[in-house]
């Protein structure tokens, strides 16, 4: 495997991490794991089988619309099993695959991350935002 020149600040990275294929099956699998529902989602499911009204209220702030599709989206991807119980009313729960637990740790340690550092990133935001404003004026 070659690697590109180090650049300033840069570090070295593998030749082939631009191949326009695996670029857009990347950014196909981000768009639907980094999605902010997708995480919360993935998270409340990390603790056991929900049912549907269970994790709206867990995630307060979410519509139903958004929850069905997120939902929807999350079991064809196969990260999420939705199973239909034969009662009466049908009673239907959710719950992580294998493929949507391996998605777990990755997502718990992005959210991690995000905790950790939304105070540095509000300052640096500050500091770009007066810098910009700054400049504009003067």
């Amino acid at each position: 495997m070659t690697a590109r020149r180090k650049q300033e600040g840069t570090s070295v990275l593998p030749g082939n991490l631009h191949v326009p294929e695996d670029c857009r099956a990347v950014s196909e699998v981000l768009s639907r794991v980094g999605d902010k529902w997708t995480i919360l989602v993935v998270g409340e499911l990390g603790e056991g089988p929900r049912r549907f009204n269970e994790i709206r209220r867990q995630l307060g702030s979410i519509s139903q619309r958004m929850l069905t599709l997120t939902l929807r989206g999350l079991e064809r991807d196969g990260l999420v099993l939705r199973t239909v119980f034969p009662t009466v009313p049908p009673r239907v729960e959710y719950q992580l695959t294998e493929l949507g637990h391996s998605l777990l740790e990755p997502v718990s340690g992005l959210g991690l991350w995000a905790r950790q550092h939304r105070a540095a990133i509000q300052e640096a935001r500050r500091r770009f935002d007066d810098t910009a404003a700054r400049n504009e004026s003067g």
